[in-house]
């Protein structure tokens, strides 16, 4: 069933060009599960032929253009709907609660980074846009993270679409060992984006203390002040305040 399928999308961008990788990647990024490690690279491949119809970068901006297209939908609707209908009806949507919170906390976790490096992680990067909406993050903040990280992904996939198309011409009629050869070669790719997550974390985490420890002290400096300078204004002794109502 998942092999008829998949040949089937295959062939959306086999027939429908820039349009097909644009439609995909789209619903890669919204709640249909499509991986996008079967629509960019054997675009990527079919772009190498000179009848292929495409080009390589023509590839990257449509992926991108899906990626951004179907992120934008995914984050008006949260914002719309809110995360009580989410939690509650999202299962039926191949949106699971315990996925959207997986996808929430790794955007708190990381900020605005994490919508940037959830574009090259996999689950996380059709479900990312549903936390950014309920979180209501900036529209422009968010556009250009998913832009960024969308066109670099999009550029990883056809780079290695690319290579793989060249080193095993015949690899079209297999999406099964299309999606195997690619998955391998970017597993490096996923594993420096973690190891990048981590030290982002781990650098929010060291400076995070020193800026609170600086602000508990600013405050409690301030508090001292102005205890200073309303103990100041009273009166010294109840004679002298006598001695001021005369």
């Amino acid at each position: 069933m998942l092999h008829d399928v998949i040949i089937l999308w295959m062939s959306w961008v086999e027939d429908w060009g820039y349009w097909g990788v644009i439609l995909l990647m789209a619903m890669e990024s919204s709640i249909i599960p499509v991986p996008s490690e079967i629509v960019v690279p054997p675009a990527a491949i079919m772009a190498a032929h000179p009848e292929g119809g495409m080009s390589f970068w023509g590839v990257v901006i449509a992926g991108t253009v899906g990626s951004y297209v179907g992120s934008v939908i995914m984050y008006c609707c949260a914002l719309w709907i809110g995360r009580p209908f989410i939690y509650r009806y999202g299962k039926y949507f191949f949106m699971p609660r315990h996925k959207v919170e997986s996808a929430e906390l790794f955007m708190h976790k990381y900020s605005t980074a994490g919508i940037f490096f959830s574009r090259f992680l996999p689950v996380i990067r059709h479900l990312i846009s549903l936390p950014a909406g309920m979180a209501r993050v900036n529209f422009l903040t968010f556009s250009l993270a998913t832009i960024t990280g969308s066109a670099l992904w999009c550029a990883v996939l056809a780079w290695f679409g690319d290579k793989v198309g060249r080193e095993h011409p015949d690899i079209l009629s297999s999406p099964d060992r299309l999606m195997a050869a690619v998955q391998e070669e970017s597993h490096l790719i996923v594993l420096g984006v973690a190891l990048l997550a981590v030290l982002y974390a781990l650098m929010k985490y060291l400076t995070r203390p020193k800026k609170a420890q600086s602000a508990e002290s600013g405050a409690e400096k301030g508090e001292t002040v102005s205890a200073t300078a309303a103990k100041s204004q009273e009166p010294c002794c109840p004679a002298a305040e006598k001695e001021t109502h005369r």
